[in-house]
């Protein structure tokens, strides 16, 4: 067995769409980066990256790369679960916190789920994604920025 940990934090930005988990969420910003800046796919692929001993997602997809300029997240997610496969490792479960103050995205976690899922050919039994607020503190209760932890287990 083995497990993984990702983290991924993006800011507010305006005039950008806001995707987390692959949805596009209504909100009045987006979040800043190279690619489309989904902070929960980042964060689910660094965690299977670590898990699988393949170093982290900036390795992978450099924002120094311009093919990686708005790059979609789930088709990067999908190519780093061929990568974990590659190397011998079969994903056994994943679990997500999104921290977010605003928006709130309880009713999008299920088509979230199943992007995951979908993305990595998994069961959507094996995938779990939570959100959670800070009460207001630090920069995500202060409307500047999202971030998410991921936590994976490989079997090898």
């Amino acid at each position: 067995m083995r497990i993984g940990h990702g983290y991924d934090v993006h800011k507010f930005a305006e005039g950008r769409a806001l995707i987390l988990g692959g949805v596009n969420i209504p909100y009045e910003k987006g979040l800043l980066g190279h690619s489309d800046a989904d902070v929960l796919l980042h964060a689910v692929s660094d965690a299977l990256l670590g898990a699988a001993g393949l170093r982290d997602i900036g390795y992978h997809f450099p924002d120094t790369d311009p093919q990686y300029k708005g790059a979609d997240s789930l088709k990067l997610l999908q190519i780093v679960g061929e990568k974990v496969t590659a190397a011998g490792c079969r994903i056994s479960n994943i679990d997500v916190t999104l921290v977010a103050q605003k928006p709130k995205v309880g009713k999008v976690i299920p088509e979230m789920v199943h992007n995951i899922a979908s993305a990595l050919g998994l069961d959507a039994s094996r995938v779990n994604v939570k959100a959670t607020t800070e009460e207001g503190l630090g920069f995500t209760g202060a409307l500047e920025g999202i971030a998410c932890h991921a936590v994976c287990l490989l079997e090898e």
